[in-house]
């Protein structure tokens, strides 16, 4: 291959891989079969993505805007011909963790904080993959990811138990008192149509799957229940002035939310002020000047108190939506008041629904919605065209979370793009896959887009379908702008039950218990690791990244407890002529010379252990002369274990025994020769073959010791 192709070569694998599935496309059975692939994957994106939105603390529509152009870029970027990327559960849940300490779920700081994560999701898998640096996923060992993705499915479907009993609750600080507190509700204010609703979701996905797995299911349920929802009136609302709702403390919370925004710009104002001030002060002075510090304190000072207040609003607002009230029953809406659930005064009827604040308009009015929540108003059209704004304050938290993101992501994916290409007999890179999945998270920020990954549901669909290029993902990206630009108004009856359901119904397959079995089954501390992953994420969430960096934390720690003690085995000579374990076999060892097999690469961590054992085999031996070290486990050595070979050697010498060293890997032996240490000892020392290194050791003892030494000759086993 000429340079000239070679270069070629490379900018078509990095920058425009999709050149290589392109011309398959003149075939016009391979066009046929992938148009029709990604249509249906797109039937079952479109309500799914809508579903992890939602599981993401987002709007609903945000799960359309990330579902039409990511797919597009990682088909055309990525070595994958069928994975079908876009909204995910697992991801979604990871979003939402690290976002809800950051800002209130819904509100426009949190949407603006989701796309800037997207953005450092893609910049850190893109550089990866550009520096071919894809091992380092390796760090999430199977049993850590085992354990914590059978935990997250367990938390998102148990995260969804409101919206199928049509009941809310506030948040609690940890997830499994949220589902209690859910449960309770549930006791007490269960909504039988809510209900109603998800188990006919529930019936029509599982029935559908069981007759035939090629119709899409989802989409069914999802038309049904629409079109139930719209005949019965599934969702009431009704507007109302604030003087209707009989509740001081909640008229108190609607007062402040109001004056928020003349707040908002006040501080705005002196932020602004106090901004020009410290640049004046900078620009004078110098950064370090005592009257630039001080000017910045104010600053950062004003901008806390600005993002309480806003935060503070949106949190009690957010809190006052899961209150419960009771509606007086009278002759129009407009006399009719609402109390809290408990507080309506003897002698007052009330109607037998029950009633919550769904929003707050401008100009005060509460927007008041009874019996089941449905998706509603999904704006209509493509995202804009926007750079994610930064935000200097969170960039340390949301980077971090992006690291995690990014990591779980892409082993979800390569995952699923390698079992594909097994069957499929194509060629994966990896290092490719992080590069399309990269670019596809930063150009979907780019278009309002949270983070994104590679579906295993979807994948299937798409595989399933008959898939042949990464062109059925161009044409699921292309239904699903369709879908933005007419279509939207036809999902607004679409319950929120469903969408439950429909989430509860996708992550029911990442429950592998069996698999968690398996591992304890393989090794016992393996297991123990996936099962404390496990048990963690449940009693951390929603602070996933702590149980996910214990989790390696142990990995790395059994890692290196495996490695500490490596199996170190002395040598005789087997009836069958081999040379193989002494101890396990009851064969005879020589008293002047030992051959010792190290199982293991030498490093810091288990330098110690070989120069015990070495040393503990000199001076349990008294006529010693020769200790030859045969090598073939030896993958690595640092510059500890090189350090140690130097003195282990001149104290051996010092008594009088002799190192010997054989079947080196090459590698072992390039580090030895840097470092000096092979011309220091000599290079006669060092072997190519075990029997070389004992002819040198018989040699240097005379007497023809090689006819009665047990490393020579067979020698019979102990029966014992």
């Amino acid at each position: 291959m000429t340079a000239k192709n070679f270069s070629s070569s490379v900018l078509v694998s990095y920058f425009i891989p999709f050149l290589k599935w392109l011309p398959e496309l003149k075939n016009g059975t391979t066009l046929r079969v992938d148009i029709i692939a990604g249509v249906t994957v797109a039937l079952v994106l479109i309500p799914q993505s809508m579903a992890y939105a939602q599981l993401a603390g987002l709007p609903p529509y945000f799960g359309l805007y990330a579902a039409f152009l990511p797919p597009f870029v990682a088909a055309i970027f990525g070595s994958s011909r069928q994975l079908a990327t876009g909204p995910v559960a697992v991801v979604s849940l990871l979003t939402a963790a690290a976002l809800e300490p950051l800002a209130t779920t819904g509100s426009e700081g949190y949407i603006a904080y989701a796309i800037l994560l997207a953005l450092f999701v893609g910049l850190f898998q893109l550089s990866l993959g550009l520096l071919r640096l894809g091992v380092l996923v390796n760090f999430l060992s199977h049993p850590v990811v085992l354990g914590f993705t059978n935990a997250a499915a367990i938390i998102i479907a148990t995260s969804q138990l409101g919206k199928i009993f049509g009941v809310t609750v506030p948040k609690a600080a940890y997830h499994y008192k949220t589902v209690w507190d859910t449960v309770v509700a549930a006791i007490s204010h269960f909504h039988l149509p809510t209900f109603g609703m998800a188990v006919l979701a529930f019936i029509i996905m599982v029935v559908v799957k069981r007759i035939n797995p090629k119709i899409p299911g989802v989409l069914l349920a999802v038309v049904i229940t629409t079109i139930l929802s719209l005949a019965v009136g599934f969702q009431t609302l009704q507007t109302i002035n604030k003087n209707q709702l009989i509740d001081g403390s909640t008229q108190d919370i609607i007062a402040t939310k109001l004056e928020l925004p003349v707040k908002i710009e006040k501080f705005d104002k002196r932020v602004s002020s106090a901004q020009k001030k410290h640049d004046v002060a900078v620009e004078k002075y110098g950064s370090d000047n005592r009257r630039a510090l001080s000017t910045q304190i104010k600053l950062e000072s004003l901008k806390r108190q600005r993002d309480r207040h806003a935060d503070g609003a949106d949190a009690d607002f957010k809190r006052m939506k899961t209150l419960i009230f009771n509606k007086t029953k009278s002759r129009n809406d407009k006399s009719a008041k609402f109390y809290p659930d408990g507080e309506v005064p003897d002698g007052v009827e009330v109607e037998p629904e029950i009633w919550r604040i769904s929003s707050l308009n401008k100009d005060g009015a509460l927007v008041m919605h009874s019996g089941g929540k449905v998706v509603g108003t999904i704006p209509q059209g493509l995202p804009a065209l926007k750079i994610p704004s930064f935000d200097i304050d969170v960039l340390g938290q949301l980077f971090f979370a992006a690291v995690a993101i990014a990591l779980i992501g892409f082993m979800e994916a390569i995952s699923i793009a390698k079992a594909m290409a097994a069957r499929t007999r194509q060629r994966l890179d990896a290092n490719q896959e992080l590069v399309g999945q990269g670019l596809s998270n930063i150009f979907g920020s780019l278009f309002q887009s949270y983070p994104v990954s590679g579906s295993f549901s979807r994948s299937a669909v798409n595989l399933g379908a008959g898939a042949i290029t990464g062109f059925s993902s161009v044409v699921t990206a292309v239904v699903v702008v369709i879908t933005l630009l007419w279509l939207t108004p036809l999902l607004y009856h679409l319950p929120q039950a469903t969408l439950a359901a429909v989430i509860m119904m996708a992550v029911i397959g990442l429950v592998n218990f069996r698999a968690l079995l398996h591992t304890w089954h393989v090794r016992r501390d393996d297991g123990v690791v996936a099962v404390i992953t496990f048990v963690l994420t449940l009693l951390f969430a929603p602070h996933l990244d702590s149980s996910l960096m214990i989790g390696v934390i142990l990995s790395l720690a059994i890692f290196l407890y495996r490695t500490m003690e490596p199996r170190i085995a002395a040598l005789s000579r087997h009836p069958d002529g081999s040379l193989r374990d002494a101890d396990v076999y009851g064969l005879g060892t020589c008293e002047n010379i030992s051959m010792l097999r190290f199982d293991g690469s030498l490093y810091f961590a288990n330098i110690s252990y070989f120069e015990d054992k070495v040393l503990g085999i000199a001076a349990n031996k008294p006529d010693l002369k020769y200790i030859i070290v045969d090598g073939p486990g030896i993958n690595q050595i640092d510059a500890s274990g090189e350090e140690m070979l130097t003195s282990i050697t001149e104290r051996l010498q010092a008594g009088g025994v002799v190192i010997l060293f054989s079947r080196f890997k090459k590698q072992v032996m390039d580090v030895l020769r840097n470092s000096g240490f092979v011309e220091r000892l000599g290079s006669d020392r060092f072997f190519r073959k075990n029997e070389m290194a004992l002819e040198f050791a018989w040699k240097g003892l005379g007497n023809d010791h090689e006819v009665e030494c047990p490393l020579n000759i067979v020698c019979a086993i102990d029966e014992k």
